[in-house]
């Protein structure tokens, strides 16, 4: 009927199919004119209304720029409408024209005027297409009118050639003028295709454009990722650095990102905190019924009784249901929080790109199944020799269409997933960072500082990776739902025997997994615990260098990695287990289907269509079953990541009301009756405080440890729960924090913060020492001209000279703040005369308020805390004067004048580097400063500082192209037998499953010689067996290869982090000052991790897709020879494409891990700083910097992700080429060929694509992991200091008296500094006391350094007993001196592993030193006595305890040699005096050095030593120095210390 109706229209036959039956087809002429013309038109008409929707709108864009394209365009459309006005002309023409015959009644059909009237209207509509597409913001080109022209294109080829044939068959051309017409038609729209593929870029866009290519890319080169080929061919030329990275377009910078997910998760999480109100509501409401009939069923008559037991009652249930909660601590931690927020907010932030790529998803999951159905069409075409060679070609074209149809949609599928699962890593690592700085002290104290940086590390990348492939979740079942189809359709029933077997394999692999999974929390337990210890041993390496400790760590760390070792042994083991019955599951799927498929009824035969069709479909099987239960593993761990940030993100904000800004008191600070809680249901620490503070005043706070000074300031910062009373403060504040937090930026960064400021001087935190660190943190505030000061003690930290010459200067009357209100938090009495106000806090509560008179003379509890504090305060000061002032002191805070910003911040190393000042100094008599003579030392110290080494050196980040030498060195690690042996292996197993495809086509061609006769059951058989056979031994060979790959590659692990802890441990202590800890460790983290698990996982992978490839390619040569010729040229191009790739993708690697870092360094940096970050309300600048940041990083992660798919798209194209030559040259050659040898060699093809692009991915992969070898054997091969015990050894006993002689030593640092000690020449009998004084940085502590050879001589020697101690080993050396050193440090372990690591001691000499320390009593009230577990850093000891620890290791270990090292500067005086008294009792017959913090402590010494500038100035008894009146004279006067008083001691 429509055929009838369509050919009425056309004047012609619309089908016969005739038509296709000759060795030359074509289509009949009324299906180009209905049908190919209709379709691309039908497309423009439906694609028309979103460019014409621009042209109704106000435009945005600059409309009267026209560009030459734009007007060519416009021009070539113009032309075709001329074309369809002529067609139609002519028509017209020939209907009524003056030429027609009269008396004809034949007329041209009705297409003749249809056709020029749908073309004519059409290109008026595309002309306004094109204007709409000009005023679009941002545009470049359309796709869809790209679509459109080239559907035009294809569809008119047909007419094309059809006319052409028909030309030449009659010899002439019957209708000249459409001929014509049609022709000059299609080059305009030739032309019009090449024009739509062309970028139109607006000038406004050019610099844009240029920052960001991917924003001027077309069509065609997005869907090839072509725009992306200058940064691969950058890449590759030269590595590629951070400058060279491009611009991040508007929707994928955080800052966007951020703003829409936060939109979305206010939303969802205020809904989730109502659905958790109503819970809990619920919840109250049904445990108070409970209890109400449960008293009621007590049934007590008497009404009171009632009441009493009810309160009984609930008493009870409230404990049991404390220690149910106590018990179930971890389930109510996961419970109680609103819930179930997180995904919904994910989704609807990113829906769009969500629903795009299930799009594509579902495309490309269609197409699959086309391939497998071709192919048996392909089969039958090559068996059947009677059928058009025009067939095999055209089936040849579909298999090429559909695999690049198949690659682009795969590629745009995985793009939008790769970019939405970086969006959703960024978007988490925001809103974790954001919450970070508004977040509650419960919260924050729920989680350290390390859980929440893995919430932005590991938690926002698990979530990452999962999203990458979310859409598996339906895309699984859907294909394997379709492929069983297919299966049934070609095998019948016989399939369930195949998928039986596979889902077979689901349960044994599951099993497997959770085996596997427990072996890796193991394995990640001792990883831990691995690197918790090595964390330890390199912050106090210098402890265990001093001691002679590294054997003893050495052998807990290898302890550990033994057993870590050990589970990874076992992993390999059952992953090898996997491994075969993954690499036995397609053989055995097979076997089962065809063995039950041929066994079930004589008449089925196995025909090469039936058999390669089904491989093709299990191959594509394969990979949703393999993925599906790996999926769900991934989510489900996901899902408690999910929690942890649901329960982080959805905790209680800082409230912000807690602190008013009432103007209208007329105090600078008020507290009315405040009681103040860290929690918000604890005890308040602070009770019914009521303060009145003036503007202006200086007020001290003062009070025992503990009593509350601390949190008074948290208060007042408004970082406390306010349970009553409120606390007004008016004006702007500064705090400075106790604990001195340091940015890790530069100092003038640092004392800036965000206020503005030109040129910069670098000084890394990392290296300033403590008293520094406070400076910068005092300096930040007084820079800041705020109106409030919060001084949290912050002379503290610092000498007192320096902390005296602070207070008069800066905090005190007449110091530069003297006009602004300052609330100080102080330890030092000797401050507190020239304040206003005094307030004594004792317990929380405000004892007394006043002026340091008034407080006096009422004998409260000041002046008992004067009495205990003042004596011994004014012995603390150091043995340093103020006329000895050195200039960085003052002038670090830049407040009036610009106090030479180029000065660089002194710190312990570079202390001890320069000297000229020293030298300065000692010449030095009043203390009033001049300017000019400061300038030039400053520019001469500076020069000197250049000269002499930065002190962090950068990191090195490998560049270029990997030495093969790296995987030699990986090779000779695992042992050349294994590596050879596994290659064989690998390679025979490959032959098998050659073998067995090949035996599989020799089967098929079985069903045309038994075509006519019945098939012999032994044949059948033996076909089978041998088969399953071949199966089996692939299986058994990858199993035996992965077992030796796996002993292999833990041996090469063993080995590689035996050397580099070895090295380590051996490496002088200049490296651990000029090398960031966290650099150590990562070698021993990320690097041995990627050596153990990733190297030999992509080095397995490696091999086999190698091996894959070779065979596949050996197969199609064996079918069609004429392949061979291909192979080179495809070898190149594979290797061109490889080289560019790998070469950019490694280094983009590089830099998204050099970027990532700064990340979360930069969090906890604000976690710890957090209370200054609010003080100074810098929050907005700091989420503005983070989001900087994490821009920088996604700048290299964005590259990568379309580096990937730039090379997939391209390795896809290669491989679709293969598949369209392979199925090409079985048509040429199908004569010569059986059916069996195409169907293997296109199946085979089929699958190269996946391989090729595995292979370069493992290539890659592989070179990026190889690289950590480098980085271990880098640290495996740093210079040694001395042999720990050398040839010459020292007597037994040595030394027996302790006499210590100096002789002309001179030492430096490093080469190329100036001396740090300049010819010291001493002598030191045996059992003196020595005293050692000097100011900071004169070398007393380089002369401890010298002793224990940390340092190494430059000239001269020191002799103990006379032994020269540069002749002996290290470790006898070290062991046969002991030295209390300034910082207790403690390792965790048992309380006697930190006392005797060596277990050399018995208990009882333990026990005894335990009891010369004051420490038994302590001790032996704990539970587990001299095992109770110390933890990290010792924290769970106080200051002083630690200390007394350090006391009791000296004791222990009894040497004749004793150094001090101002082991009492942290101590509180109690302690202190306990410790100088076991030392006089205790050291009586040994040699003691002590490096003096105060006078006081070394005025009953037998001499004392005067250094400065490295040199000794005096060496005499601390009498007669002070009847000289010299150096020392000038520094005890300093002390308040009279010789009456010397002589009293």
């Amino acid at each position: 009927m429509c055929a009838a109706a369509l050919e009425e229209y056309c004047g012609s036959v619309f089908w016969n199919a005739s038509y296709l039956n000759s060795e030359e087809p074509d289509l009949p002429e009324c299906v180009g004119q209905t049908v190919l013309v209709w379709i691309p038109l039908g497309f423009l008409w439906l694609c028309a209304p979103q460019h014409l929707l621009v042209l109704c709108k106000s435009s945005q864009v600059n409309t009267k720029h026209l560009s030459k394209l734009y007007l060519c365009k416009q021009l070539v459309v113009s032309m075709l409408f001329l074309m369809a006005l002529a067609a139609l002309a002519i028509t017209l023409a020939e209907d009524y024209g003056q030429s027609n015959d009269p008396t004809s009644t034949e007329k041209n059909p009705g297409v003749y005027y249809a056709n020029p009237v749908l073309y004519a209207v059409s290109w008026i509509l595309l002309l306004l297409c094109q204007e709409g597409l000009r005023r679009r913001k941002g545009s470049v080109d359309s796709a869809t009118l790209f679509l459109f022209w080239l559907l035009l294109v294809l569809c008119d080829v047909f007419p094309f050639q059809s006319l052409l044939r028909k030309a030449l068959r009659l010899g002439e051309i019957s209708d000249v003028p459409r001929f014509c017409l049609f022709y000059i038609s299609f080059g305009l729209e030739l032309i019009a295709l090449i024009l739509s593929a062309v970028a139109d870029i607006p000038p406004e866009a050019e610099e844009v454009v240029k920052e960001n290519p991917e924003l001027g890319a077309v069509f065609l080169s997005r869907i090839t990722f072509n725009w992306f080929n200058s940064m691969v061919v950058k890449g590759y030329k030269q590595p590629l650095v951070q400058e060279d990275m491009w611009e991040l377009s508007e929707p994928d910078s955080t800052a966007n990102i951020n703003q829409h997910f936060q939109y979305f998760m206010q939303l969802e999480l205020g809904a989730a905190r109502v659905r958790f109100q109503k819970k809990l509501k619920k919840k109250r409401d049904e445990k108070r019924d409970k209890a109400q009939e449960e008293a009621f069923q007590n049934g007590l008559s008497n009404s009171l009784m009632k009441g009493v037991s009810q309160d009984v009652l609930m008493e009870e249930k409230g404990k049991k249901e404390d220690e149910k909660k106590k018990k179930n601590g971890n389930k109510k931690e996961n419970d109680e929080h609103p819930d179930s927020w997180l995904i919904y907010t994910i989704y609807k932030t990113f829906k769009w790109i969500l629903i795009e790529s299930a799009f594509f998803k579902l495309l490309q999951d269609l197409l699959a199944f086309v391939s497998p159905q071709l192919l048996k069409l392909m089969i039958s075409f090559t068996q059947d020799k009677s059928r058009f060679a025009w067939e095999g070609y055209v089936y040849a074209v579909l298999l090429l269409v559909v695999a690049i149809l198949q690659s682009l949609f795969l590629q745009q599928y995985f793009q939008r997933c790769f970019v939405l699962g970086m969006k959703v890593r960024t978007a988490i690592i925001a809103a974790v960072y954001q919450k970070a700085l508004r977040v509650s002290n419960d919260t924050r104290k729920e989680s350290t500082v390390g859980e929440t940086v893995n919430l932005m590390s590991a938690d926002a990348q698990r979530f990452n990776d999962v999203i990458n492939f979310i859409h598996l979740l339906w895309s699984c079942p859907f294909q394997i739902l379709l492929s069983i189809g297919f299966l049934w359709i070609e095998l019948g029933p016989s399939v369930l025997a195949g998928l039986a077997v596979m889902v077979l394999m689901v349960p044994i692999n599951g099993l497997l997994a959770t085996k596997a999974r427990k072996f890796q929390i193991e394995n990640m337990k001792f990883k831990d615990k691995r690197l918790k210890i090595m964390n330890e041993i390199l912050n106090g390496i210098k402890i265990l260098k001093l001691y002679a400790w590294e054997p003893s760590f050495q052998a807990q760390v290898e302890g550990i990695r033994g057993e870590e070792l050990q589970v990874m042994r076992k992993f390999a083991y059952l992953s090898s287990v996997s491994t075969f019955i993954f690499s036995c599951a397609p053989a055995l799927v097979s076997l089962a289907s065809f063995a039950v498929f041929v066994a079930v009824s004589p008449d089925n035969i196995l025909t090469a269509e039936k058999a390669f069709t089904s491989i093709s479909l299990f191959n594509i099987l394969r990979f949703p079953l393999a993925m599906l239960p790996m999926l769900i593993a991934a989510i489900v761990q996901t899902t408690v990541s999910k929690n942890r940030l649901e329960k982080f993100l959805g905790g209680e904000d800082l409230e912000s009301d807690v602190v008013r800004h009432d103007p209208s008191f007329n105090t600078a600070v008020s507290i009315r009756d405040g009681s103040f809680a860290w929690e918000r249901e604890a005890e308040p620490l602070l009770k019914n405080v009521s303060l009145d503070i003036n503007p202006g005043r200086l007020v001290a706070v003062v009070g025992a440890v503990g009593s509350g000074k601390s949190s008074l300031m948290s208060a007042l910062l408004g970082e406390m729960y306010n349970t009553k009373g409120f606390i007004n403060i008016q004006g702007s504040l500064a705090f400075v924090p106790q604990q001195a937090w340091i940015q890790n930026a530069t100092l003038r960064d640092n004392i800036l913060f965000g206020s503005s400021h030109e040129e910069s001087r670098f000084q890394e935190g990392i290296n300033i020492s403590g008293g520094q660190k406070q400076r910068v943190s005092l300096a930040r505030a007084v820079y800041s001209q705020s109106d409030i000061y919060l001084l949290d003690d912050p002379l503290s930290a610092v000498d007192s000279h320096v902390g005296k010459h602070l207070f008069h200067k800066v905090i005190g009357p007449n110091g530069l703040l003297k006009d602004k209100t300052r609330i100080l938090v102080t330890h030092g009495v000797s401050f507190l005369p020239y304040v206003d106000e005094i307030v004594v806090l004792v317990d929380g509560v405000v004892s007394e308020v006043g002026s340091y008179k008034s407080l006096r003379a009422s004998r409260g509890a000041f002046s008992e805390f004067l009495d205990t504090y003042a004596k011994e305060q004014s012995n603390r000061t150091h043995s340093e004067s103020d006329h000895c002032q050195d200039s960085e002191d003052v002038e670090l805070i830049p407040e009036r004048e610009d106090p030479q910003p180029d000065s660089p911040l002194e710190d312990t190393v570079s202390n001890t580097l320069k000297r000229e000042n020293s030298i300065r100094r000692s010449q030095r008599s009043g203390s009033v400063r001049l300017r000019r003579s400061d300038s030039k030392r400053k520019t001469k110290d500076v020069s000197e500082l250049q000269k002499g080494q930065r002190l962090i050196e950068n990191e090195t980040m490998e560049t270029g192209q990997v030495k093969f030498s790296l995987y030699i060195q990986y090779l000779r690690a695992m042992g050349w037998g294994y590596a050879a042996i596994v290659f064989l292996i690998y390679f025979i197993q490959n032959i098998a499953f050659i073998g067995q495809n090949l035996w599989l086509s020799d089967w098929t061609n079985d069903a045309v010689e038994y075509s006519n006769t019945t098939y012999p059951n032994w044949k059948r058989d033996t076909r089978v067996g041998v088969f399953g056979a071949l199966g089996v031994a692939q299986g058994l060979f990858v199993f035996l290869a992965t077992l030796l790959l796996a002993n292999a590659s833990v041996n090469a692990s063993r080995i590689l982090h035996s050397k580099l802890i070895n090295n380590i441990l051996r490496v002088p202590m200049v490296f651990f000052d000029t090398t960031p800890i966290g650099r150590v460790v990562n070698r021993f983290a990320k690097d041995i991790f990627t050596v153990d698990e990733a190297i030999p996982q992509s080095f397995r992978s490696w091999l086999l897709c190698l091996l894959g490839v070779l065979g596949t390619l050996f197969v199609i040569c064996l079918a069609t020879p004429y392949f061979t010729i291909l192979i080179l040229p495809l070898a190149l191009v594979y290797y061109f494409v490889q080289r560019f790739y790998v070469a950019t993708s490694r280094q983009l690697r590089r830099l998204d891990s050099v970027s990532r870092s700064p990340i979360y360094s930069h969090f906890s940096e604000t976690v710890l700083g957090l209370s200054v970050i609010r003080a100074y309300g810098h929050q907005e600048r700091f989420l503005k910097h983070n989001e900087i940041i994490i821009d920088k990083n996604l700048k290299s992660v964005y590259p990568w992700i379309v580096s990937n798919r730039w090379l997939a798209i391209r390795l896809e194209f290669l491989g679709n080429l293969v598949v369209f030559f392979s199925a090409l040259f079985a048509v040429i050659s199908r004569d010569s060929l059986d059916s069996g040898l195409v169907g293997l060699s296109i199946s085979y093809s089929l699958n190269v694509t996946q391989t090729l692009n595995w292979l370069v991915r493992m290539t890659s992969e592989l070179e990026t992991n190889i690289v950590a070898v480098e980085r271990v054997s880098e640290y495996s091969k740093l210079e040694n200091e001395a042999k720990w015990i050398s040839n010459t050894r020292p007597p037994k006993k040595w030394p027996e008296s302790g006499r210590l002689q100096f002789d002309n030593y001179k030492v430096r640092y490093r080469p190329g500094l100036d001396l740090v000690l300049d010819g010291i020449t001493c002598d030191i009998k045996s059992t003196e006391k020595i005293g050692i004084v000097g100011r900071t940085g004169a070398g007393k502590s380089s002369l401890t350094n010298c002793l224990f050879r940390i340092v190494e001589a430059a000239e001269g020697r020191i002799l103990i007993d006379d032994v020269d101690v540069s002749t002996i080993g290290l470790h006898d050396l070290r062991n046969s001196l002991t030295i209390i050193p300034q910082d207790p440090v403690l390792f965790s372990g048992t309380l006697r592993m930190n006392l005797d690591p060596f277990n050399k001691f018995s208990d009882e000499e333990i026990w005894r030193v335990l009891d010369l320390s004051y420490l038994k009593e302590y001790v032996g009230g704990l539970q587990e006595g001299l095992h109770h577990e110390v933890t990290e850093g010792g924290e769970n000891l106080s200051v002083g305890q630690r200390q007394l620890l350090c006391l009791a290791r000296a004791l222990l270990r009894k040497s004749r040699i004793l150094i001090l090292d101002e082991a009492t500067a942290a101590v509180d005086l109690e302690t202190d005096d306990l410790i100088q008294k076991t030392i006089r009792n205790e050291f009586s017959h040994c040699t003691v050095l002590t490096i003096a913090h105060r006078l006081q402590s070394i005025m009953d010494s037998s001499r004392v030593m005067v250094l400065s500038a490295g040199k000794i100035v005096e060496f005499d008894s601390p009498t007669n120095l002070l009847e000289k009146q010299g150096h020392f004279y000038a520094m005890a006067k300093d002390a308040g210390i009279t010789l009456p008083e010397i002589t009293a001691l």
